[in-house]
């Protein structure tokens, strides 16, 4: 078994799942008492969050590499990074490691495809949302990607960084994503990606008519796949 260098702690909250989704799929691949063999780097969210805002993408690949390189040093054989965002630098997290970074597109993209869909939908924070390196990923395998409108990109981000980051899940915040994902789907969404790691602890499969994409879930099966 490989050992997995996991960034963590962005947030904690999905961090606890990706811990328990990593132990689960590894011992149900390999049975008996197995476990995941992880070597984790929590962040202090706070400034994470506080560089996102100010658009700070070299500062967060600055840290974010040098945690890597920490975890490839430690003996980490793959790197895992608990967060969607986080990927818009991981083509510079990867060129400064030697180990294969395992993404969470390319993981969410394989699943789309096994599906079939051609024509989904993003949820996640803002820059998610808005920035390219999601959709781009997504349209090299010839998916098609829309996302909401403005109202309800902002609505959306504020619930992540302002309530979801600190454990607040309301009810009526479920209801909100819900007509979101009836527009989308109104708009043609085959399918809906979950692009942010608190997401799938507030919207599940069962709350939707169409697929949803669990990135989390897609993210650790990847990695578990890779280790094992």
């Amino acid at each position: 078994m490989k050992t997995i260098g996991f960034i963590g702690g962005l947030t904690w909250l999905s961090s606890v799942d990706y811990y328990t989704l990593l132990n689960r799929l590894t011992n149900e691949n390999l049975g008996g008492a197995t476990s995941c063999k992880i070597l984790m780097y929590s962040v202090n969210f706070e400034e994470i969050k506080a560089l996102t805002v100010a658009n700070d993408w070299d500062g967060l690949a600055t840290i974010l590499s040098g945690i890597a390189q920490t975890l490839e040093k430690a003996g980490a054989e793959c790197l895992l990074i608990g967060a969607n965002t986080m990927h818009n630098i991981a083509d510079k997290i990867q060129a400064t490691i030697n180990i294969p970074l395992i993404h969470i597109v390319d993981a969410t993209a394989k699943e789309i495809t096994k599906q079939q869909i051609k024509k989904v939908a993003l949820l996640g924070t803002k820059y998610t949302m808005q920035l390219n390196f999601f959709k781009d990923k997504l349209a090299t395998q010839n998916i098609e990607t829309i996302i909401p409108n403005e109202i309800d990109i902002e609505y959306i981000n504020d619930c992540i960084y302002n309530e979801m980051s600190k454990g607040i899940f309301l009810p009526e915040r479920k209801v909100g994503f819900l007509k979101i994902i009836q527009s989308l789907q109104a708009q043609g969404a085959e399918g809906i990606i979950l692009g942010c790691t608190e997401i799938p602890i507030l919207i599940k499969q069962e709350d939707v008519t169409v697929p949803v994409f669990d990135t989390t879930l897609l993210h650790v099966r990847a990695a578990v796949e890779f280790a094992v």
